[in-house]
């Protein structure tokens, strides 16, 4: 009798390399020189990343700094969405950016009727924040991630587990 095979699409970060870009980022900060005498910083928490700054021209220039550090890391730049920008003390702004991880409910129901639509003979399951494809045929399950891949569903997708 033949093993099914399977695989998981997930959407995660990788929090150390997100600590890396950070953690540069605040060195770049550091030495720019305009922001010399600013109060200019970005702290990394447990889900989210807190940016302060004098105005909102800074702000935009830190999370810019932020995405070149991610994109040489390979950190997909769709996790991270960005909050309001609220007014701090002594003038200042200041925004929180949330970083996303998993697949939410309404995105992952898209992605199991794009794999229903290619009518390969595979089974897409929800589970939790991930989905897990799984068949008999191992060339039926490297389509449905060159599918996958083609397609944009609004998150950033990894294919992992391959069994």
């Amino acid at each position: 009798m033949a093993k099914d095979s399977s695989f998981d699409v997930v959407s995660q970060v990788d929090m150390q390399e997100m600590d890396n870009a950070v953690n540069q980022t605040k060195k770049e900060i550091a030495q720019c020189y305009d922001f010399r005498g600013s109060d200019a910083s970005i702290e990394l928490e447990e889900k989210c990343i807190k940016l302060a700054a004098e105005d909102e021209y800074k702000l935009n220039a830190i999370i810019d700094m932020l995405r070149a550090r991610m994109a040489k890391r390979d950190i997909p730049l769709r996790c991270l969405e960005l909050g309001k920008v609220e007014p701090a003390s002594k003038g200042t702004v200041r925004q929180t950016l949330t970083i996303l991880q998993g697949i939410p409910k309404e995105k992952a129901k898209a992605i199991v009727a794009a794999i229903k639509a290619t009518k390969l003979k595979v089974n897409a399951q929800m589970q939790d924040d991930q989905v897990r494809v799984s068949g008999g045929k191992k060339d039926d399950l490297q389509a449905v991630i060159q599918t996958l891949k083609a397609g944009d569903f609004g998150v950033d997708l990894q294919f992992i587990n391959m069994r």
